[in-house]
């Protein structure tokens, strides 16, 4: 054999090795078995956004007015007035971050009766403070407005009521008969 050729062959054995090991490397990481794609699209929500509770809060980000004002033709100054309502009177995070204190606390069992006095206190300022937001945004609007929303919400209770019936017979359609606990 001559030095050309066996240089040739060296050659395409050293091409060939790599390209399969570049094969080798690609296939290395591991496929998402359908329940982590499950439950990574579940995380995500529609569009690949974080969902309900993601970056853009609890209403998946609907809008300046949210759901609540849906269906309801608000004018300009009343936008800009329930706008100012909202930033006046947004959380300042304090009660957040001693809230979750407390709550830690509770996890680990170390919770004390005035903490748990606090955090009752700390709750019902909480609701306080949202009802006295709510009578702000109401002030605004008209009666008509009010009314809207208020068949909305009866609605949308309606819905809800209806969806807790049907609960019990989507789940037996949806999952294989239960196996008593007694006979296991």
């Amino acid at each position: 054999m001559s030095l050309k050729s066996r240089f040739l062959t060296l050659f395409t054995a050293a091409a060939a090795t790599a390209a399969f090991a570049t094969f080798t490397i690609a296939q290395e990481s591991p496929a998402a078995t359908p329940a982590e794609k499950k439950a990574e699209k579940k995380f995500k929500g529609k569009g690949g956004k974080m969902g309900h509770f993601g970056k853009r809060g609890m209403r998946g980000g609907r809008g300046m007015m949210g759901a609540g004002f849906r269906g309801v033709e608000l004018t300009e100054s009343q936008k800009a007035q329930i706008k100012a309502i909202r930033e006046a009177n947004k959380p300042t995070g304090a009660h957040r971050d001693e809230m979750k204190a407390m709550a830690e606390a509770r996890r680990a069992g170390t919770i004390t009766d005035a903490q748990k006095e606090r955090m009752t206190a700390i709750r019902q300022e909480m609701v306080a403070h949202r009802q006295n937001v709510q009578a702000q945004i109401q002030a605004v609007l008209t009666p008509e407005q009010r009314t809207q929303i208020e068949q909305r919400r009866n609605e949308m209770k309606q819905k809800r009521e209806q969806f807790r019936q049907n609960r019990p017979e989507r789940r037996q359609r949806g999952n294989a008969p239960a196996v008593p606990s007694d006979t296991i």
